[in-house]
């Protein structure tokens, strides 16, 4: 996957509370974050589909969402 401007995003990471069977994951690559000031996200089951470029304050929100959720 590339950014808008062509940028390649490598370096995806899964999830904490992923398990080893799969089931509802999401990665993240923190390396584009941090040089970037966009958090990209996408499905782990569809690592080639689109990824969600999230603000930092939207991936914190997201990853609290997340954490106090029974979904």
């Amino acid at each position: 996957m590339t950014d808008y401007t062509g940028t390649p995003v490598t370096g995806w990471v899964s999830s904490s509370y992923s398990g080893p069977e799969g089931g509802q994951c999401v990665q993240w690559a923190p390396g584009y974050a941090d040089a970037h000031s966009l958090v990209p996200v996408r499905d782990s089951k569809n690592p080639g589909g689109p990824a969600l470029m999230l603000t930092p304050e939207s991936w914190t929100g997201l990853v609290e969402f997340a954490r106090h959720s029974e979904i």
